[in-house]
């Protein structure tokens, strides 16, 4: 594997960022669905405090993703790919890393504008983003809710495009991205299956 991306496959620290951000969404994802339902306790605030902790990580990662990718080149496009894929791609990539930034945002707004410290997994004091603010607190609730929903919807689409392009497409797109997976080779055309 090379530090850098080449023309045909993305890079180690490029495929590191991709693959430990994915694990974080579906982890935090998973996570806060269950912690919402906790009874009131400290063990629902230690929980919470976590929730935050991997949250602020990840934005600090996207931050870093970012940072790389404008240092690194990115693997060709996919010779002959329609335009509106093309398109939908980019679309879907620049929404994607918006919400990376707006999800972890919203909720560090509110737990400012909820009147709560934020400690950075116990060791680090992070600033407050607002004074209290109630109605402050219920927008950046919303947005925080609603990003996520809408990443995970986003995330999908993009891991349904994945697939296609392996198992439909054949094409190396997949392949690029995940570690030994070799490139699939052409489709056999029905013509060529019934000489066969």
């Amino acid at each position: 594997m090379s530090l850098y991306s080449t023309s045909t496959r993305w890079g180690t620290p490029a495929r590191l960022f991709h693959w430990v951000m994915a694990a974080g969404i579906v982890f935090m994802v998973g996570f806060g669905l269950w912690m919402t339902g906790l009874p009131p306790s400290m063990r629902k605030l230690n929980v919470y405090a976590l929730h935050k902790s991997v949250g602020i990580t990840l934005l600090g990662l996207i931050v870093l993703r970012l940072l790389w990718r404008a240092l690194d080149r990115r693997p060709q496009a996919v010779p002959g790919q329609p335009l509106w894929q093309t398109v939908a791609a980019k679309i879907t990539h620049a929404a994607t890393y918006a919400l990376l930034f707006v999800v972890p945002l919203s909720g560090w707004l509110y737990n400012s504008a909820s009147g709560f410290p934020l400690r950075w997994f116990k060791l680090v004091n992070l600033p407050r983003l607002s004074e209290s603010d109630p109605a402050l607190k219920a927008t950046a609730h919303a947005v925080h809710e609603y990003g996520v929903w809408a990443l995970v919807v986003l995330v999908a689409l993009h891991a349904g495009a994945a697939l296609k392009h392996h198992f439909v497409d054949r094409d190396p797109t997949l392949s690029a991205m995940v570690p030994f997976l070799n490139a699939p080779g052409p489709a056999r055309t029905s013509a060529a299956s019934s000489r066969e």
